[in-house]
């Protein structure tokens, strides 16, 4: 996810309110006549607090579509109200959720699901057809999905997506109602993992067919998840129910869910230390770093490992940036080792790499950090093949929050001191700082990647060509692409290993992003907030938490 950036990708707070709870007859012994007189009233129902959770998300989520989520926080939104075949669990695993059951042929290309007898927030019959309808929708060229690239696993997908297969020829196939067949390209370890991300997730087509902007309001969003979308004021407020057609809604504790949309660290931490929010920082938000030696001190701050790395991607499109040299430069002058000591200060581990620790290939990395004096020599070999006296003037572009703040400063700081390089920094809203990635429109951006599953091929396969959605960066080599594409089909691990470390290889030596660090997440949270599952790859996930009372 963004921030695919991402294998990857979490978390939630509420308010406190009274509604009357119901007691089914079979539950109370109706008095006798004899008892009655001494029996306290009875009361047609027990009244109960409701759990109400409150949490800040730091920016807007982009959209509450499943099919064109791209970013932490929409999937947050998203993996609240819809449900896939499979769900993860606390270690990561797949565990089965809208499935009922799951099949898988001896050659591992055919699995065979059955879907559970479920409804649709709105009382729709959720169906097989929903999820071969949502998957054909994320691969129609027209909607512009950026993470369709996911489902090209699926025999087909790819061309399909680009158009030069028919939807009927997708390999995916509706037996009954209840029956889903996919079959895949080749066999993927990992399908089971994939089918928990939200790309994955159904649809209801009625809803969608009737509407294109089904998903931007909260009357008019439908979903099939432990939660239902009751109110959505923009740039301001989203609130979630529990969804009383969930077919695991048993396992629901949480009565509402209340996000506020405060851009700012440091007035969401006070809201949490007044007790306006039940949580604060990530994965749904920040903390400001000045606040986190403190609130480590205290013993408030968790400290929570993810397979996620910290970015600021590059547009190779236009000079001086589509030289190689003048982007390794860059990142070589980089000290990434101040900057987690100085700045983020709870464990971020220097990377120089594109992937995380959790499926690194090179542990030392491609490069020194903090190389100044290479930096240098790089950079005065670039401006000589670009036939330029000195670096124009860079814009660095992130969006809004303090720790991103200050690591943007830092960087524009050691690139002044070490290369001589005039830094222009430009502070966006997330939304657009996103799209102005997404259509090149700058020149060098923040940006993070929470793994979707964790294997290398999550993070390598979005550089394979230039215009994958999650790409953004213009960049694309037709050797790393002939290794992406042999290694789909290499079933021997260390084999495999050789293909990603070659292409990793290439990669760094081109430089289209400037890696940081592999990143943590870093929360503080009420003491009657339970349940709340975030996982090793930073994903979010509310269907379990609770309020304790």
């Amino acid at each position: 996810m963004n921030g695919k950036g991402m294998r990857i990708a979490g978390l939630l707070l509420l308010i406190g309110a009274l509604v009357a709870g119901c007691s089914s007859a079979g539950q109370q012994a109706t008095p006798t006549p004899e008892k009655q007189e001494t029996a306290a009233p009875a009361t047609p129902a027990a009244e109960k607090k409701q759990q109400v959770f409150r949490a800040n998300l730091t920016s807007e989520p982009t959209t509450a579509d499943p099919g064109l989520a791209k970013d932490a926080t929409s999937g947050t939104i998203v993996r609240a109200t819809f449900d896939g075949l499979t769900r993860l669990d606390k270690d990561s695993k797949p565990m089965k959720s809208m499935a009922s059951d799951i099949k898988v042929s001896d050659d591992h290309l055919v699995y065979t699901f059955t879907i559970r007898d479920a409804k649709w927030s709105n009382g729709d019959p959720v169906t097989a057809h929903d999820f071969e309808y949502a998957w054909k929708r994320a691969l129609d060229p027209k909607l512009a999905s950026e993470y369709a690239y996911q489902l090209y696993y699926i025999k087909n997908a790819e061309k399909v997506n680009k158009g030069t297969a028919k939807p009927e020829e997708l390999g995916v196939k509706v037996l009954d109602d209840r029956t889903l067949e996919v079959t895949l390209e080749n066999p993927t370890p990992f399908f089971l993992e994939l089918t928990a991300f939200y790309t994955y997730y159904p649809v209801d087509k009625k809803v969608v067919e009737a509407n294109p902007n089904w998903a931007n309001e909260a009357a008019t969003h439908v979903g099939n998840g432990p939660f239902k979308m009751t109110g959505w004021e923009h740039k301001s407020k989203i609130v979630l129910e529990k969804n009383e057609n969930y077919w695991d809604k048993d396992a629901v504790k949480l009565d509402r869910i209340e996000f506020a949309m405060i851009e700012d660290d440091s007035t969401a931490l006070s809201m949490f230390e007044n007790g306006e929010l039940d949580w604060a920082g990530q994965p749904l938000g920040g903390l400001p770093t000045d606040a986190i030696p403190s609130l480590k001190e205290s013993g408030k701050l968790v400290v929570h490992p993810k397979a996620t790395m910290y970015w600021f991607k590059i547009n190779t499109t236009k000079p001086p940036l589509n030289n190689a040299k003048i982007r390794k430069a860059l990142s070589y002058a980089v000290n990434r080792q101040a900057i987690v000591d100085n700045i983020t200060q709870v464990g971020q581990v220097p990377t120089m790499g594109m992937l995380p620790q959790s499926m690194i290939i090179k542990p030392d990395g491609y490069f020194k950090d903090n190389d100044v004096e290479t930096a240098k020599k790089l950079l005065a070999e670039g401006l000589k093949e670009l036939g330029l006296s000195s670096l124009p003037p860079i814009t660095l572009s992130y969006n809004t929050t303090d720790r991103h703040k200050k690591i943007a400063e830092a960087l524009q700081d050691q690139w002044r001191k070490g290369l001589g390089i005039d830094v222009k920094l430009q502070n966006k809203e997330f939304k657009v700082h996103q799209q102005d990635l997404h259509e090149l429109h700058y020149e060098i951006g923040r940006i993070g990647w929470n793994a979707d599953f964790n294997d290398p091929i999550n993070y390598m396969e979005m550089f394979r060509d230039k215009d994958t959605g999650n790409n953004d960066t213009g960049w694309e080599n037709p050797r790393y692409k002939e290794l992406i594409q042999k290694s789909y089909l290499e079933a021997d691990p260390a084999a495999r290993t050789r293909l990603f470390a070659e292409a990793e290889q290439i990669f760094m030596d081109e430089m289209p992003l400037i890696p940081l660090f592999t990143d943590v997440d870093v929360w503080v949270q009420s003491e009657k907030v339970k349940g709340v599952q975030v996982d090793g790859l930073g994903f979010i996930d509310l269907k379990w938490a609770e309020m304790v009372q």
